[in-house]
């Protein structure tokens, strides 16, 4: 007996390896898009393009159905050099696929070919391709330029793939998976001096110094230690030269949290701190704190659907929901905070150091494909069954 998704693995891992060697920053996936068009056309799926700029939804019904339901995959890549020496590396230096999401797009493209080719289902499957997961948003401006308006669907799934969890596992918990982020920028100004006469400036760089320092505090004396935060100062910037006191120092970094009123209390705490270093210090210190994505929530019913479509096909031993989350984030949160759906972790094998998410030796496991395309299938079949004329 033939496995028509095992039959479809030789033609993602071609997909996958040319998204791959051309990779498309954040709105910038033109060249994606056209890929993923035109392999929707060539399958029979209806192809609707543009919203969000480059993104692509895919539109497929069968039966008489009226219920529907959506799958998310991410299209864009990182600014990272690959260092990973394979034959279909990035062509375009300073960018590459470093989180897999050239192996979520061929999955999703695969599920599409395969239920397109069967049609063994009651109603309608929308196959999001979004842009600009990594930084920009792409899943908010897809909702805000009316996603779930144009494509409505009672809920809305998403995988990813996950170094550290066993191969062909599946991990999906109700509630937040993926923690909230923010990001913030602190600038110093004051008056600069030269190195060997400090006492005739106000030295910024001591005071920026205090603020990341006594910012550590924040979270380990004021968050309760069972409610998660992280508060990462990631940038310095100061000075030009050996013998100079600069005038002003930049700092900026990214706070992360599972709950919004821990991350308003840890936003309040870091502009408590600004005034105080500002008022003491005499120097000019200003707070840009930038609310980013929202956690990535799970609806229990949309999990309840996932966890056991995935156990019908990995296994019941093969499906994990109880795990912590993550404190990385996820923009497929918008999508979330705007209708009801499942975002899971498909395991990718051991965790190899150097060789993980956003790291420029990383390569998604090609093996995952026909698993990522078996989950969606079943989760088709759960939601939609079969054509009612059958």
């Amino acid at each position: 007996m033939t496995d028509p998704i095992a039959e479809l693995h030789a033609d993602m891992i071609a997909w996958r390896h040319d998204l791959h060697a051309h990779p498309e920053l954040g709105f910038q996936e033109h060249r994606t898009a056209d890929f993923v068009a035109r392999k929707l056309a060539e399958f029979g799926v209806e192809v609707h393009r543009g919203i969000a700029g480059t993104g692509v939804v895919g539109t497929l019904r069968a039966g008489s159905g009226r219920r529907a339901i959506a799958f998310r995959a991410d299209m864009d890549a990182l600014p990272i050099v690959e260092k990973t020496g394979s034959a279909y590396a990035s062509t375009h230096p300073g960018v590459m696929h470093a989180c897999g999401h050239d192996g979520h797009t061929a999955t999703l493209l695969g599920t599409a070919r395969h239920l397109a080719a069967t049609r063994d289902f009651d109603g309608t499957v929308h196959f999001v391709f979004q842009p600009a997961e990594e930084n920009d948003g792409g899943g908010k401006r897809m909702v805000d330029e009316g996603l779930f308006e144009r494509f409505p669907a009672e809920n809305i799934f998403a995988l990813h793939n996950w170094p550290g969890l066993p191969f062909g596992t599946l991990a999906v918990r109700v509630g937040p998976q993926m923690a909230a982020r923010d990001n913030f920028a602190i600038t110093l100004r004051g008056t600069g001096s030269h190195a060997a006469m400090p006492h005739l400036g106000d030295d910024p760089i001591i005071a920026a110094c205090r603020i990341v320092a006594d910012a550590q505090a924040i979270v380990s004396r004021t968050v309760d230690p069972l409610a998660a935060a992280v508060l990462s100062f990631t940038q310095i910037h100061g000075g030009n030269t050996m013998n100079v006191v600069p005038g002003e120092v930049t700092l900026a970094g990214t706070c992360r949290f599972l709950e919004a009123a821990v991350g308003a209390h840890v936003a309040e705490r870091l502009a408590r701190l600004c005034r105080a270093v500002g008022e003491e210090s005499g120097l000019a210190v200003s707070l840009d704190y930038q609310k980013g994505y929202p956690p990535a929530v799970n609806t229990a019913a949309a999990v309840a659907t996932a966890a056991d479509a995935a156990r019908n096909v990995l296994g019941p031993d093969n499906v994990t929901t109880d795990f912590a989350p993550s404190m990385g984030s996820e923009d497929f949160a918008y999508m979330l905070a705007a209708q009801s759906g499942c975002y899971a972790w498909l395991g990718a094998g051991p965790a190899v150091p150097g060789k993980l998410l956003h790291q420029p030796n990383y390569d998604f496991n090609d093996a995952l494909l026909p698993l990522g395309v078996r989950y969606f299938a079943s989760v088709v079949e759960a939601v939609l069954g079969k054509p009612s004329n059958r």
